[in-house]
Parts: C-alpha cells; structure tokens; sequence
C-alpha cells in the first residue's frame, strides 16, 4: 500500500553453509573496537517455535520479535537502500543500538530466482569507489576494489552483518517482479515468468541455502495478497478449495515444502483483503458486489484472516513454525469507516481488529507478527491510532516490525529521516526522534533499566542491550521486560554456557503414581485431558522450559513411563521422549533438532536417541522424528511411532 520514492544514487544448496555463502571469504573493513568484542555466534541454536499465541526459544523461554523493515531487494536497486551512500556497518550498528533486534527485508521473487539459476541480479546505483578518504562498504566490492559485487552476494553480505550485532532477519515475498511499485500487484505468480511452483521453488532454495545459519529466522511468503472479490480469479481468496489463487492453500504448500528442508524456520503467514460475508445465500467469489448488503467484508491488504477461522494455516509438519502476520494502517493512508468515529481500543476490537485478525492471539490460536504498522506523526488521528496499536500489541505480546526505516515511503514516511556519509566520520543518520520515541516503547526492553533484549542467545544487541542468555540469567527474574506488565519470570539457561539449555537434576520417589492433568484454554474453547502415570526411581538431566501460565499451556502433554536410569530400554511407551522428561511435546522435536545440528553440544542420551527414533523405527535420528512429534502435538495423528 506504501507509494515509494524511487531513490536516486548519491554516488555512483549450501546445505554445509555455516554461515553466509559468498559472503564468507570477505573480509569487513569496519575497525572500530567495539566491534571486536562481540562474542562468536557459531551455534546454530536460535531458531524458534510457536506454542499457543507465543514464541519461544530452544529452552522454552518467551521471546519478542521487535524490529522494522528496511527495503530495496524488491526494487530496481536490488539492494537495501541507501548502501551506495550509507556504510552499512555503521547503519546496523545504529539499528541495534536503538533496540531493533529484528529486520524485515522486502524482496522479489524474480531477484531469488536469479540467484538460484547461477546469474544474480546486478546491484544498480552502486558504484566502488577508490578513493581511501572515502571508503564506503569496501566488503561490497570486488577483489579489484572497483567491481560491485553481484545482488546474492549483498544478501550473504548483509546476513553476515546483521549476525555480528546481534540482529536477526527474515524476508518477505515483497512481489513476484522486481518494481518499486510491485506490492500493488493482487499476488505471488503471474508476473516475471514467475508461477505458483517457481515461487514456492525459489523460497525452498533460499531456506536451504540458510538451513545452517540462524541469522535468518523466518520467511513471509507473500506482501498483502489482495484484490477485490468482484475480480474473482486475480484476487488473492481464503477459503478450501484448491484454487491456485486461494491464497490459504498456496501458503499451506509452501510452508510444507520451507519445512521440509528447514523444519527451524518461522514461516509468516498473511492475510488477505476481502472476505465473504456470507450476506446471502448462493453469494460467490467473483460475483459483482452490491451496494447493499455486500458479499464482502473488506480490510486493509494482508490484513484479513477472518477465513482462517475456518480454514486455518496446518502444514504437514503441525503449527509450531506459523506465525499470523496481519498489517494494519492508520487513517493517514486511508479513511477506512472504523475511523470514522472518535475511535478508541474498544471500538477498533470490536469495527475490525478483533474479528479481522485479533482473534488469533486473543483466542491462543497462534502467534501473531503484525508486519506492517506505521505512518505519519500528524498530531492528530493518525499519531492516535498509532499509540493505541502500540499499547494493544505490548499488552498482548504481539511480535512487529514498523514500516519501516527509509525515508522514501511515500505514505508513511521513515523512522530515518535522512543520512550522509562523511570521510572520516562515517555514516550520520538523522532519526525521526518523535516517531521512534513512539515506536519505541514497544521494543523489547528490561522494565526499570531499559536495556534492548535480543534474539540471539550469545551476542548482546547493540550498546545498551542483551543477549538472550544475558536477559534470563541476569534480568528476567529481577526486573523482567515490558511484556505482560513487567512480570517477572525464571527462565533458564542461568549461568549456562552461551548457547547451551539449562540442564536441572530431578530425582523421583520409587513406585509413586501420579495423576497431571493438561488443560487447553482459549476464550471460547476448553478441553482438559487427564492422565495416570506409574514413575520408578530416577536421577536424570533434563532440559526444562518454562510455559506462558502457571496452570495451563497449549500444547497437549502425552505422559510416559520413566526408565530408572541411562540405560537403553525399548520401551514403546517412551516413543517421542527425546529429553527425558516424561512427556511428548514439541520441546522433544527441538531437542531432535538441536542434536542433528550439533551433536557435540547437544548429544542425545542413550534412552533419548531410542525415543527420539519415532518416524519409521529402525531409520536413525532424523528430521522426519522431529517431523512426527509435531504432528502429534498438532492432533494431526494420534498417537507414535509413525510407520507411514
């Protein structure tokens, strides 16, 4: 929906990948001291998983996904912008000094789909310059020190960087064509050769590329699917059939074809624009729309989830990689009816949010990440309207990136408002302080010491800010972060090796019976299963997590008999038990995951490794056991091993 400026130059399958392709025989030329001081992020364990409407990381502790989005792989440019006259060092650096710990970077699917035929995109209004006074992203040029790099090797580039500071990324299918006015298109195929398969192709080839390296989190699939229901097969639709422009079934192939070679991954979901309303009886996707009592139910683009009511995102591999990611927008870029009024949170739920996209973390469906936000600091209604979505997603640990840092967003201007490169000084950023003093209330943060919390469990984000394992071995049990009102909480690892789960002894009393009942809430549904478990004597380590309330947690538990020791059993009541700790859950999948990864840090006990063998016993550990174990914490089988 965003009108860009095009810019103007101010001066002319890796499976073994570990960390960034191309990128990783280049050298950065950045010398300042600080940047030596970052602590090595070589252990593959960031990745994260959904539970219920939160994230979580490897150890079972909450995380917050609190950034902005920086374009130009979607544009002509083919690069973020401003890197031909901003050092792109000293722009994250100031990135993560000011708290983003996520960026989301636009781009095209024709611009993947180069790099993935061997022929990258060239990197246009970019140029190497010689002169040493002025040295400007030297790591962006050639071995000659004059050739620009290819646009793939930016990427490998930019990923490499965003790791030293701490900052994770993901990417959105901005547009299936490289334009700078490409998110007017309806959707994912019919543009630059590009068909439903070679998106989904393209997409499966960068997650491989990246399986290795954390860095990147997460893919969205498509920017704002959208188009109105009167234009029938050249709108994006959400509803069961198999239509290749029902946006909810191409999303679904897509997220189970990402998962298949990188089960890690987020996969990011979006809405659509319009909805049936279900007015009146025989009413259809394409029929011409009434002036009253309309077939539709309109929204902002990508912003409609109310068929996933109906029909929502399950993948193959179960839910816990979705993520529901809706945009939403002030009335600085449209009068939309529910501003109409002197509008309040309470009328926004009840006009749209709610039954548009808002149920799905009210109601503990799955996680959110709203995508887009933003816009113009008017004074007036839009600046409103802006603090209320703020408050709302504080209060209801809804993950976000702001639209976005660059300043040439026609209808919603930048959290940047200018930068200049100068020889000896650097990159000078001009920030819109009152806009990010507003947005930045709602990035992750300490309550009372304001330091910036980060995804990544080794390095600290930026000057004033933590790494993970920083956050909760030090801070979270103290003074906790702004979510949930400040809540304290005592999440592991504490005093852990950087990376590592934290590891607990428990020791169990002979032949006790314990009887743990699981209950599943949400506001309108509440289902509680009950089981009995005889445990024997045991002294074990096990990697504990914590769950978002005291008394309830979304996933349901399977409990299992308990062998009194290390030693192999085959018993088929621990099918799943990866981490020895009585149950099966998708904390065994990562536990899976984790040992296939880095079987060093994260070996397997003997008893786990034979639990872990749940997927066609017999076969070893593989992805596939992780596979199955989702599956069954989905409900989409009912019970383990699977021999399919």
């Amino acid at each position: 929906m965003k009108k860009l400026f095009k810019a103007s130059a101010a001066l002319l399958s890796a499976a073994a990948l570990t960390i960034t392709g191309a990128a990783s025989g280049m050298q950065s030329v950045l010398t300042d001291p600080a940047a030596t001081a970052f602590a090595v992020d070589d252990g593959n364990d960031d990745w994260l998983h959904a539970e219920g409407s939160r994230l979580y990381d490897m150890n079972g502790n909450e995380v917050w996904l609190t950034g902005a989005n920086w374009f130009g792989f979607n544009c002509n440019e083919a690069c973020p912008h401003y890197l031909w006259s901003a050092d792109a060092d000293d722009c994250l650096q100031q990135i993560a000094d000011r708290g983003i710990n996520i960026i989301r970077f636009p781009i095209s699917t024709e611009l993947i789909v180069s790099w993935m035929n061997g022929k990258p995109n060239p990197v246009s209004s970019f140029s190497c310059n010689t002169d040493p006074a002025f040295t400007i992203n030297a790591d962006f040029c050639g071995p000659d020190g004059k050739t620009p790099v290819d646009s793939m090797q930016v990427f490998d580039i930019m990923m490499k960087k965003c790791k030293k500071y701490g900052i994770k990324a993901f990417i959105d299918i901005h547009s299936p064509h490289t334009d700078n006015s490409g998110h007017n298109y309806n959707l994912w195929y019919g543009k630059a050769g590009v068909t439903t398969d070679v998106w989904i192709d393209s997409l499966v080839w960068l997650a491989d590329k990246y399986k290795n390296d954390d860095t990147l989190l997460a893919f969205d699939l498509k920017n704002e699917p959208h188009g109105k229901g009167q234009e029938g097969e050249e709108a994006a639709k959400w509803d069961g059939s198999k239509d290749e422009n029902n946006w909810a079934y191409a999303a679904t192939r897509c997220a189970e074809a990402i998962l298949d070679v990188n089960p890690n991954a987020l996969i990011l979901v979006e809405g659509v624009e319009q909805s049936m309303s279900g007015a009146m009886e025989g009413d259809y996707w394409g029929m011409p729309d009434r002036r009253d009592n309309s077939p539709y139910i309109g929204a902002w683009w990508g912003g409609n989830f109310r068929g996933a009511r109906k029909y929502p995102i399950k993948p193959k591999q179960g839910t816990s990689q979705i993520v529901y990611s809706p945009h939403d927008y002030g009335p600085s870029v449209y009068a939309q009816t529910w501003f109409e009024k002197d509008f309040t949170e309470e009328t926004l739920l009840k006009d749209y949010w709610y039954d548009t996209w808002a149920y799905i973390n009210a109601e503990d469906i799955g996680p959110e990440l709203i995508g887009e936000w933003g816009g113009h600091m008017d004074g007036k209604e839009n600046q409103k309207w802006m603090t209320l979505l703020r408050d709302y997603m504080i209060k209801h640990h809804i993950n976000h990136t702001f639209w976005c840092l660059n300043t040439n967003s026609g209808d919603t201007g930048g959290l940047w408002d200018g930068l200049q490169f100068s020889a000896g000084s650097g990159t000078d950023i001009k920030w819109n302080e009152p806009k990010y003093e507003l947005f930045e209330e709602a990035l992750w943060q300490t309550a009372s010491s304001g330091k910036y919390i980060g995804l990544d469990h080794q390095v600290a984000l930026g000057k004033n800010g933590l790494s993970l394992n920083e956050y909760y071995s030090k801070y979270a049990s103290t003074e906790g972060s702004n979510l949930d009102g400040g809540k304290k909480s005592d999440g592991k690892p504490v005093d852990v090796e950087p990376g590592k789960p934290a590891e607990t002894t428990t020791t169990k009393k002979v032949e006790e019976t314990t009887t743990t009942t699981t209950t599943t809430s949400t506001e309108k549904k509440e289902e509680t299963t009950t089981t009995t478990t005889t445990v024997k004597s045991e002294t074990k380590t096990t990697e504990e997590k914590t769950t978002k309330k005291e008394e309830t947690t979304t996933s349901t538990v399977y409990t299992t008999t308990v062998s009194n020791s290390d030693k192999p059993t085959n018993s088929a009541s621990l099918v799943g038990d990866a981490n020895l700790d009585e149950k099966v859950t998708v904390a065994d999948a990562v536990t899976i995951l984790q040992a296939i990864a880095n079987k060093d840090k994260y070996a397997l006990k003997p008893q786990g490794a034979i639990n872990a063998d749940c997927y066609k016993p017999g076969d070893g550990v593989t992805a596939k056991d992780a596979l199955a174990i989702q599956m069954l914490d989905a409900k989409l089988i009912t019970s383990l091993p699977l021999n399919e």
